[in-house]
């Protein structure tokens, strides 16, 4: 009687091998990802060289443990923009403000030059005076996106000093009417509190370091006769107060605070 041939017991741990290459190639690819993302371009082909090699000799696990070895260590990432300096503990004070005068000209030296803003001392503080073209639309109290990094430069300085803030609208003498503004008083006076909101809610520079006031056409530093003149008296002032600009300041009186 013939024997019945045996049978071969099915190998149910086959799918082991399978996974095994799949999750060593899965190994791979992460670290050639990690090695593009942190190694220069010629390190990177060096990686892909010999990861083809080490595929077609069959040791790829050798080939990994060697670059995870050798590889430098990962290069810092580039630092972000500096971050605002903190306010000045004392909003109420003064100090010299010669150095933000120097500072500001230096910074801003490329706007000074072209004519967007103008940088001076004067007898009651450091004025930064910005011109209209520049900064603002006419008639208008949107402050212009690229005016932006040139005011960033500005609201860093002023958040280093706990000097008060007066920002101050002023206009040509050409009178102005429009959907929005009735007069050159108002839109003096809007441009001034479109720069104070910029200054607290983006820079935020306290809101009780500043005032704003709007003068029209009544402080003109320019004669109104040309139009070279007018675009020079269209613009808002910053002044940073000294201890004699912040003498005719109206001062909290004690108790009257909220």
């Amino acid at each position: 009687m013939a024997r019945r041939p045996k049978q071969e017991h099915a190998n149910h741990e086959r799918w082991l091998v399978s996974y095994a290459d799949f999750i060593t190639l899965l190994f791979a690819f992460f670290v050639m990802l990690y090695s593009h993302s942190q190694m220069d371009r010629s390190q990177a082909e060096r990686i892909s060289q010999a990861f083809r090699e080490a595929m077609q000799e069959g040791r790829l696990t050798h080939v990994l443990a060697k670059l995870l070895k050798n590889a430098p260590p990962p290069k810092p990432r580039s630092q972000t923009p500096a971050m605002l300096p903190p306010a000045p503990p004392d909003p109420s004070g003064t100090i010299e403000l010669l150095p933000s005068l120097q500072e500001l000209q230096e910074k801003l030296k490329t706007e000074i030059h072209q004519g967007k803003v103008e940088v001076r001392m004067e007898r009651r503080g450091l004025v930064i005076s910005l011109k209209e073209a520049s900064f603002f639309p006419p008639g208008g109290d949107a402050i212009q996106p690229q005016a932006m990094p040139v005011i960033e430069s500005i609201a860093v300085e002023l958040r280093r000093i706990p000097n008060p803030i007066r920002l101050e609208g002023h206009t040509d003498s050409t009178p102005i009417h429009n959907s929005r503004f009735r007069s050159n008083w108002e839109l003096s006076a809007a441009r001034g509190i479109a720069m104070l909101e910029l200054f607290a809610t983006r820079f935020l520079i306290p809101r009780e370091r500043m005032a704003i006031a709007g003068y029209a056409d009544t402080a003109p530093v320019a004669p109104n006769d040309n139009e070279e003149g007018r675009a020079r008296n269209r613009r808002v002032d910053i002044v940073v107060l000294n201890e004699t600009g912040t003498l005719g300041e109206p001062q909290a009186q004690g108790g009257a605070e909220d």
